[in-house]
């Protein structure tokens, strides 16, 4: 598999996985505008925080030791046993606690209680949801692109059918509701999928407790952990400080921006996420990973920069495509956004390195401050200009996080 081809299948994929989210998204902006928007980010950021906590975040690190032992039957059935096995002790706790707090999250999250019906079916949902994480996982490290698609598309397809039908119901909570519900649904698809691979073997889905390779899996969980908490908590902090500071009409418009920076984005992250983590995990010659590196610049850079320039110049029709009129005034903040889309691209493109590499301390550390600092620098610039300085923000704190890795790339490589 050569990244062209990775690129191709996760496009597909990205495109139905970014229809579902744009479904959602323009429904929730007819029925509820730029405040619904808003409680629709905070909602998705709880989702993803759950969906990464109810897995143990060990999705990533399935990728990278299935595509080392992926030759190694014995230790593969190891590893695949305590990776299921440390998924659902994660899914139960995690579970208990938000069945447990679900008032309290709704309050905080979405400013009314009346929502915590949602937050406890999202809670009975972490099982499923995890396992549907461990199936792609594992069908990722085996880097099978094709079937990897083909689940994300027609998950895509079911997950639209079931926000349509609930949102037209029940409005802004039936296309919350819709958002767990389509997320069960890649179950009907994903398992039978999985189960006609030629690498399955019924043993994949047994449990069993393995110190060595729950230590393994434990050390890797730690930095995806801290990537998959750090970001939704920031972006909740964010969004909280905006709408305390400017409104909730002005956090509809920062989401808004965001939520189309996030869509162009899936279809390079996509690809980063399928054929880097598996690939930098199973080069050992520093040479050839300097090669690789250099293709990924070779490739990602110039469609990054190609699709962040449409974006831009569509931006006055893409704003109203996706969401409405009402949202005019969200076009002032795409320069900046869009900006800072590339530097984040450049920047993730090297940090994989580290997440490839297991380099735990110093990736807990990068992640812990540069989201620190942007959250600083949201609240030095907002106060300054105003909502358009959350994307200025997010523009700096990319650049210095891009310098850094550079630092870190150079030294692991001996260059320094």
């Amino acid at each position: 598999m050569n990244i062209v081809r990775a690129g191709f299948y996760s496009s597909i994929a990205t495109a139905a996985r970014l229809l579902a989210a744009l479904v959602v998204v323009k429904l929730v902006a007819w029925f509820a505008g730029p405040a619904g928007v808003g409680k629709l980010g905070q909602f998705m950021s709880l989702m993803s925080l759950l969906a990464v906590l109810a897995g143990g975040g060990i999705s990533a690190g399935i990728v990278k030791y299935v595509a080392e032992y992926r030759h190694d039957p014995p230790r593969l059935a190891r590893l695949l046993a305590a990776a299921l096995w440390y998924a659902l002790c994660a899914s139960v706790l995690m579970g208990c606690l938000a069945l447990l707090f679900s008032r309290q999250l709704a309050q905080w999250l979405l400013d009314d209680p009346a929502y915590a019906g949602l937050i406890r079916v999202l809670a009975v949902a972490q099982f499923g949801i995890a396992l549907v994480n461990y199936i792609l996982a594992v069908i990722n490290g085996f880097m099978d692109v094709r079937r990897l698609a083909l689940i994300q598309v027609l998950g895509s397809l079911l997950s639209i059918m079931t926000v349509i039908w609930l949102a037209r119901w029940l409005q802004l909570y039936g296309a919350l509701l819709a958002l767990i519900v389509g997320q069960l649904l890649w179950l009907v698809v994903g398992l039978p999928a999985w189960w006609r691979s030629s690498y399955f073997r019924r043993s994949m889905l047994r449990l069993r407790f393995d110190r060595e390779m729950t230590l393994r899996l434990a050390a890797f969980s730690v930095m995806t952990l801290t990537a998959a908490l750090v970001s939704p908590l920031v972006n909740i902090a964010v969004r909280d400080h905006l709408a305390l500071q400017l409104g909730w009409q002005q956090v509809g418009y920062w989401q808004a921006v965001s939520k189309v920076s996030d869509a162009y984005l899936l279809f390079l992250t996509a690809a980063i996420n399928i054929y880097y983590l598996p690939k930098l995990a199973s080069i050992q010659d520093r040479t050839e990973l300097v090669h690789e590196l250099r293709r990924a610049y070779r490739y990602v850079l110039p469609a990054v920069i190609t699709l962040a320039a449409v974006v831009y110049l569509l931006r006055g029709w893409v704003t109203q495509l996706l969401f409405s009129t009402d949202f005019v005034p969200a076009n002032a903040l795409y320069a900046p956004q869009l900006a800072g889309d590339v530097v984040k691209i450049a920047s993730f493109i090297l940090s994989y390195v580290m997440l490839a590499k297991a380099m735990t301390r110093l990736f807990v550390i990068s992640e812990c401050v540069f989201a620190a600092s942007y959250l600083v620098l949201v609240y030095l610039f907002t106060a300054r200009f105003g909502v358009v300085g959350a994307m200025y923000a997010f523009l700096a704190n990319y650049l210095g996080y891009l310098a850094f890795n550079v630092l870190v790339v150079r030294r692991y490589l001996g260059t320094v």
